[in-house]
């Protein structure tokens, strides 16, 4: 196992610039009083702001509530790329969190850091159910056959579309595309252009973000890495560049040529706020932001949802995405205990409900569907049922379990910058992509040679 000296210089490395689905607000949580006789405090970090900022400081306020002898502080660190150098400067210190948030991407890091308590001794030692607990969030944090964390904001991407600007356009808002053929067809219809011959409002968008590329290499049955994803051994090479792929930013090109296809960059805020304006009718993104354009688009127009869509031919399928909790195994036994009944806290049916109402993401078992709020807002809010039905239809595989390599953040930047470079006629899609597949195998190589056991 690698000494910690080694941890700061490689999260450098390792932590490339990649666009987030956190938001950015300067809420700092739930606080406890210090110092108080008999209590275990501990702190929380986290990199969730907006509605799902506002969402964990309502569970913890219930936590400290409803356990007398512990009180948990969150603190927000900023996305989840500067909560990771945050993590990387206070570890094994004073300063470092009992609990943190990690996103998908960081779970081969830090198994390796050697920073954690595996969930799955907790797991073990309480004999805690998991029964019904879904098998397709757990897989993803599951590495020979332990559970290193416990997923908490579940997420997967979908469809969003103006079913206003549907039956505008002549069409059905009541049966959305579903294949990229038909994302074509239908924003030929929906895409507007003014007097001038400029667009107004295009047919559909994709932010520039590595995550989408990551889940139609899945949705087409393709890996991302080597070795099964990295699962079945560690990863030695990377394979954003074989035929999936490449089929992906061909058609991504061809839509945008044809000026069908918005690109609002790399930031997927920006995307959703030309959605939330009409500057585009249909969009690709995260359950985690349903919240947001359902309230976003309130007296202006109504937010249909449906399934990513798929080549034609293509098996479907997603990839979990969002974070989960980590105990840090710096921290005392009593405040690692206190951490492990705050993560069994938001597992609990009850706040899973919840959750999933305050922001979008999906609950992380199945019981929390038994819940009365949760059904009310459904009734009310269909919307919220697209992602969780995605999740249901898809077929755990090595692809849809998702690829785990230590170096991700840097390679999810990789893929980003190669998207950028066949959209603006720099390179074709195949050389971009192989460019980026030689870039990010060697950033493993390199992580490997440090990490090797």
């Amino acid at each position: 196992m690698v000494k910690k000296g080694f941890v700061a210089g490689l999260l450098t490395v390792a932590l490339g610039a990649s666009t987030l689905l956190a938001g950015c607000s300067n809420s700092q949580g739930t606080s406890a009083e210090p110092g108080q006789k008999g209590v275990t405090e501990i702190t929380m970090w986290h990199a969730m702001g907006g509605a799902a900022g506002k969402g964990i400081d309502a569970l913890v306020s219930r936590f400290n509530e409803t356990h007398p002898n512990i009180k948990v502080t969150t603190v927000y660190q900023g996305n989840y790329d500067e909560l990771f150098n945050k993590f990387k400067t206070a570890q094994g210190s004073d300063t470092a969190p009992s609990l943190m948030q990690v996103y998908d991407i960081g779970t081969r890091f830090m198994i390796d850091s050697d920073s954690v308590v595996p969930m799955q001794k907790f797991i073990d030692q309480e004999k805690y159910d998991v029964s019904d607990f879904e098998p397709n969030i757990m897989a993803y944090y599951k590495l020979d056959g332990k559970l290193y964390s416990m997923p908490f904001n579940s997420s997967n991407p979908i469809l969003y579309y103006n079913k206003t600007a549907f039956k505008e356009a002549g069409l059905d808002p009541n049966k959305p595309p579903a294949t990229w053929k038909e994302v074509e067809e239908y924003s030929k219809k929906l895409t507007k252009k003014g007097a001038d011959g400029k667009v107004e409002r295009y047919g559909f968008s994709m932010a520039v973000y590595g995550w989408f590329f990551e889940q139609y290499l899945a949705n087409q049955g393709a890996l991302y890495v080597n070795n099964g994803n990295g699962r079945q051994a560690r990863a030695t090479e990377a394979a954003v560049n074989k035929e999936a792929g490449v089929k992906l930013l061909e058609w991504w090109k061809q839509m945008y040529d044809a000026g069908l296809l918005g690109n609002f960059g790399r930031k997927t805020s920006d995307t959703q706020a030309a959605f939330t304006s009409g500057k585009t009718a249909m969009f690709i993104d995260s359950t985690a932001v349903l919240r947001a354009m359902v309230d976003g688009s309130q007296g202006k127009f109504e937010v249909g949802t449906a399934p990513l869509p798929k080549p034609e031919g293509a098996p479907g399928g997603v990839i979990i995405g969002g974070g989960s909790l980590w105990i840090m195994k710096d921290q005392p036994e009593e405040k690692q205990k206190a951490a492990w009944e705050f993560v069994k806290f938001v597992a609990e049916p009850k706040q899973q409900a919840s959750w999933q109402i305050a922001t979008g993401y999906f609950p992380i078992r199945t019981k929390a569907y038994n819940e009365q709020e949760l059904k009310e807002n459904v009734a009310k809010y269909p919307q919220f049922e697209t992602a969780v039905k995605q999740l249901h239809d898809t077929k755990l595989s090595e692809a849809t379990t998702g690829g785990v390599i230590g170096v991700f953040p840097e390679a999810r930047a990789t893929v980003e910058t190669a998207i950028e470079e066949v959209l603006l006629n720099k390179k074709k899609p195949q050389e971009a992509l192989d460019d980026a597949a030689k870039k990010i195998t060697e950033a493993i190589g390199k992580y490997n040679q440090i990490y090797k056991k």
